[in-house]
């Protein structure tokens, strides 16, 4: 078959359709002429030079799993989400892909390193997913990292926070240098904080060598990244960044810096706000007295302040609050004469201002960590959002933040513990799974559909004591179906428990096949 048509006009009548544009050439069959000159374009190539072989990808010496686990793991990764009928309905079978983070934080515990033959797919999946990535790109570790730069779409895990380089002594200064000059963004930041577990000072003197030719999202991100070990070492460089060209560097730093008690500028910050806040005397009952800022200066600009407040809040009231904000809580007793957090909580604010003022105390606590202040705003009037008691809980240890949810589950439901719920421990302590277990057999009882708790429903998944499935049994059957409940909500339910029964069974047979030797 011969013809003198081009690929671009078999190309034309192949789009068009030969109605619209006649076959070229006459030929009869359009397809075996694309045929042919598709093996005569390929037969016309001229060969390449060869590419340059990369470098070989850096060893890790951390062991595979078990044959049993990284089975699992070729399972997790192949499946997709569990059938989900109209109306919510998830069906009876675990969800796998949700299980993927379960299975990579116990691999992380037992100190693997992914399979050679599944660094492609845990790319790909991070690629999707971005709650993976941090995860995925510490277990593919350096040669995920090599592969990485292979293919343009896993560009991502070259510009991650991953600690997946293989990083060199601290006290091999050469070392340290070259990595910190010429290696990718994720080997400089795992770099950075090697450096600074190992001798803080060293890291912020390696930090300082580059930091006026970094970019300004980088210095961003290797400043955010001293949050951890941040010491009183670090604030002449902190103030340093104050007058940073970016404004999200210098906003930065500014916080950081208040997160230091004892800090220049936190005392900076002190000195505004005690002018603000004050204690009322005018009576036999003690008020606190709030005279909002006029003015947002220069000074208090450089200090962090941002002078333009968001649509729908006043200038001063979102002055004051950063003032707050930003000033040590060990400040607030002196002023209000010698009292407690929890009393000075409780005190009345004059002329409205209770719900700035305890919003901006909430936000200290959180910035400084102070458990004690946390408690006292947790029992306050002014921690209505679920949002803000979640970060309170956050500064709690383990043990007594899963007791407080526990008691607010038993005294307000589930309809507002989600976010709760999400900065506990996993897994669960044994009250708060069965506060939840409880709850959620209260909500079946009442005759509500199982998809208006599907979030908690999932966190139970992941996050009960998988030696609660035994306990769980009980609700798997369908109950009688109660007068005034929603049509079927019983099967509902059961679905619903057969699957987070068969969930934590499942992550318990995953721990099993991972703590093989």
């Amino acid at each position: 078959m011969t013809s003198t048509a081009t690929w671009e006009e078999l190309v034309t009548a192949a789009l068009l359709g030969t109605d619209r544009r006649p076959s070229p050439a006459g030929a009869p069959a359009l397809l075996d002429l694309a045929a042919v000159h598709t093996v005569r374009r390929r037969a016309g190539l001229r060969p390449a030079p060869a590419a340059a072989r990369p470098v070989p990808a850096p060893p890790d010496p951390r062991p595979e799993p078990p044959a049993p686990a990284r089975h699992r793991l070729a399972q997790l990764l192949a499946d997709r989400a569990g059938t989900s009928n109209s109306g919510g309905r998830r069906g009876a079978a675990p969800d796998l892909t949700e299980l993927l983070p379960a299975w990579l934080t116990a691999a992380a515990h037992f100190g693997y390193r992914a399979p050679a033959s599944l660094i492609d797919a845990l790319l790909d999946a991070a690629r999707a997913r971005t709650d993976l990535r941090p995860q995925a790109l510490a277990f593919v570790g350096p040669r995920g990292l090599w592969l990485a730069r292979l293919n343009p779409e896993w560009k991502y895990a070259l510009r991650g926070t991953s600690g997946a380089a293989v990083l060199p002594s601290p006290d091999d200064a050469g070392a340290v240098r070259r990595l910190w000059e010429e290696g990718l963004f994720a080997e400089r930041v795992a770099l950075l904080a090697a450096v600074r577990a190992d001798a803080p000072a060293a890291g912020l003197e390696l930090l300082g060598t580059t930091w006026t030719t970094e970019r300004a999202e980088d210095r961003l991100m290797f400043l955010d990244s001293l949050r951890t070990g941040l010491t009183a070492a670090d604030e002449p460089f902190l103030e340093q960044a104050l007058s940073d060209r970016s404004r999200n560097v210098r906003s930065t730093a500014a916080e950081l810096l208040s997160a230091l008690p004892r800090s220049a500028l936190a005392g900076r910050m002190a000195s505004r706000a005690v002018t603000c806040v004050s204690l009322d005397r005018t009576d036999d009952h003690a008020r606190i007295a709030v005279e909002a800022p006029h003015e947002c200066d220069a000074a208090m600009q450089r200090d962090g302040v941002v002078p333009v407040p968001p649509a729908g809040r006043g200038e001063r009231s979102w002055w004051l609050g950063q003032l707050v904000e930003a000033a040590p809580l060990t400040v607030w007793p002196g002023v209000l004469g010698g009292r407690t957090p929890q009393q000075i909580v409780g005190l009345m604010v004059t002329d409205g201002w209770d719900e700035e003022l305890h919003a901006a105390w909430c936000r200290a606590a959180v910035r400084q960590g102070d458990a004690e202040w946390s408690r006292a705003l947790l029992a306050g009037p002014g921690t209505a959002s679920p949002a803000e008691r979640a970060k309170l809980l956050a500064t709690l240890p383990d043990g007594e933040r899963a007791d407080r949810v526990a008691g607010f589950i038993a005294g307000h439901g589930l309809s507002e513990a989600f976010q709760l719920l999400s900065v506990c421990a996993v897994p669960w302590a044994e009250p708060l799974g069965r506060a939840v277990v409880e709850a959620l057999e209260i909500a079946r009882d009442a005759g509500s559909y199982p998809w208006s708790f599907s979030g908690v429903m999932g966190l139970a998944e992941r996050c009960l004591d998988p030696a609660e499935a035994r306990r769980l049994e009980a609700l798997t059957a369908i109950p009688a179906e109660l007068e005034g409940a929603s049509p079927g909500a019983g099967g509902y339910w059961s679905e619903a428990f057969q699957r987070l029964v068969a969930t934590l069974r499942l992550r318990a047979a995953m721990w099993a096949e991972l703590a093989r030797t």
